[in-house]
């Protein structure tokens, strides 16, 4: 991953984590995705490597699908947000 897409996915999820705070719907949300990251590694407590190899990849096809970050509820900004507050939260 480029340097300027990793800051842009660091970005990404600092801005979500930030808002789930207020945001019961995006909290809401990124508990489903977090449960569904979950059980695609079938593990409560994937590895943060596993965590950010994965990251990076679905950022990756995200972009190259045309994907850019314009809603805060789109489904791939959400998914972002939930990879990310595992990595920060361990869990």
């Amino acid at each position: 991953m480029s340097e300027e897409l990793s800051l842009l996915v660091r970005d990404i999820g600092d801005a979500g984590v930030a808002e789930m705070a207020g945001a019961p719907g995006l909290a809401a949300a990124v508990d489903q995705h977090v449960a569904a990251v979950r059980d695609r590694f079938g593990a409560h407590r994937p590895p943060q490597d596993a965590l950010m190899d994965y990251l990076h990849g679905f950022a990756e096809d995200a972009f190259r699908r045309g994907w850019w970050p314009g809603s805060t509820r789109d489904w791939e900004f959400v998914h972002i947000v939930a990879v990310c507050w595992m990595m920060r939260e361990n869990v």
